[in-house]
């Protein structure tokens, strides 16, 4: 099933560029009511840091700018950076209750490094 998704600049259906497994859908989803944050958009970066070199950033925001691509998966906004769209291209951000591993992951196929914890790569 091929995901479709809209962007802020163009208001064009493109092919998704990252994907977000149900489960991880649910989690977020479940945080925002938790927290109670609204309308509250998931948004996707990454930032230099880490032992390899860059960082996997989430965050919630309520603003989309100029430079922000926009995606929805089952009523959940995304939102990210152009910038951080070049390195998240492809990617697919996942979600796991196990009691060792658990939390959000995310799969890069653009990146040939990663460290043992997961939160920073390298490309």
């Amino acid at each position: 099933m091929s995901e479709t998704a809209t962007t802020t600049e163009t208001h064009v259906e493109t092919e998704q560029s990252i994907h977000l497994s149900p489960a991880a859908v649910k989690a977020v989803k479940g945080i925002i009511e938790k927290k109670n944050l609204g309308a509250a958009a998931l948004r996707l970066g990454v930032e230099g840091g880490g032992c390899s070199g860059l960082s996997y950033q989430l965050n919630f925001d309520t603003e989309i700018t100029a430079h922000d691509n926009s995606y929805e998966f089952d009523g959940l906004r995304v939102l990210v950076d152009k910038k951080s769209a070049i390195y998240l291209a492809g990617v697919t951000l996942d979600y796991s209750e196990a009691l060792v591993g658990g939390g959000f992951k995310f799969i890069n196929p653009n990146a040939t490094q990663s460290c043992g914890c997961g939160e920073s790569f390298s490309t």
